[in-house]
């Protein structure tokens, strides 16, 4: 289940292998996405697949994207790479996993095109991205040149993508028995309990900055979510955010069995965070959505800005 907050229309999905592909030499090589034309839009998610891909995936990838008319010849020539704008950064990958990422620099932008550079050369699964239809009007308004990407008034949308540690980490922890060669490279297992367990060490440190004379305590407790009732068609909207100055704060799901005491046991929950602004009010450039599921707990770094805890239907 992937959705987004606050959202207006239906995802587009763009799977498949990518076609036209340049071999560029050792150091990359590129892909460019020339199966999709006709459909312009909204670029809001990026999915990087490397699984069974052990030894021979990727360092890392960058993404660019592009504007370009239904007449352009893909087949004759390609756009100089100074009309391209990057939309994903140089971002490390590792083996055997999906990698989720937000893109940069879409907000009111329609583009046709997507090109894909991996360093070294190395095995993907697949490249998928998840966007919204550009509007009739607006790809009217869009066809004048290659590259032209005019603003566009719309609702801020933001997608949410499955919880991964390494885009969590700027908020603070993901808590999860990882499979096989899934783990973050800085999680260390070990056996434990005689060889009949794995030990997945200090995933979260508890932290706590309160004066020594505010008597505070650290406390385990429990609680029972009502299920989000406005999450129709993978769509929410966000009303408020919290924080605590002080302490880290960690949640754990109890499971899904069915001696929960419950008729409606927990599963997935929706993780809403974001960054500290200058003002001392959440930056929303900052925010991010996660969709967790039930074999995973998270932290909340102090003074991170989140939704309240919200239990998802089904």
């Amino acid at each position: 289940m992937v959705g987004k907050l606050n959202a207006i229309a239906p995802r587009v999905t763009k799977t498949g292998l990518l076609s036209n592909c340049k071999n560029s030499g050792n150091d990359f090589i590129r892909f460019i996405d020339s199966r999709f034309r006709g459909t312009p839009g909204y670029l809001e998610q990026v999915e990087i697949d490397t699984k069974n891909f052990l030894g021979n995936f990727p360092e890392s990838c960058e993404i660019h994207a592009i504007y370009a008319s239904g007449d352009f010849d893909w087949l004759a020539t390609t756009p100089d790479d100074s009309l391209w704008t990057l939309v994903l950064p140089r971002t490390k990958l590792g083996p055997d996993r999906q990698h989720y990422f937000e893109p940069e620099n879409v907000e009111n932008q329609i583009y046709t095109h997507v090109k894909v550079t991996i360093y070294p050369d190395g095995g993907l699964k697949r490249v998928r991205i998840l966007g919204r239809k550009a509007e009739h009007s607006a790809v009217m308004e869009n066809s004048q040149c290659l590259s032209c990407t005019p603003d566009v008034p719309r609702l801020v949308t933001i997608p949410i993508v499955p919880l991964t540690a390494d885009a969590y980490r700027p908020f603070g922890q993901v808590i999860q028995a990882y499979e096989g060669d899934s783990k973050p490279n800085d999680v260390k297992v070990t056996p434990a309990n005689g060889g009949t367990a794995q030990k997945f060490h200090k995933l979260s440190l508890l932290k706590s900055s309160y004066p020594c004379e505010a008597g505070a305590t650290t406390g385990i407790s429990v609680y029972r979510c009502q299920p989000l009732e406005d999450f129709k068609d993978g769509t929410t909207v966000l009303k408020v955010l919290e924080r605590h100055l002080y302490t880290s704060q960690v949640f754990i799901p109890m499971g899904n069995g069915s001696d929960s005491g419950s008729d409606t046991p927990g599963g997935a929950f929706l993780v809403v965070v974001a960054q500290n602004g200058p003002n001392d009010r959440p930056d929303m450039s900052t925010l991010k959505a996660f969709l967790a599921n039930a074999t995973q707990g998270i932290s909340y770094n102090p003074g991170i800005w989140r939704k309240t805890l919200s239990s998802l239907p089904g």
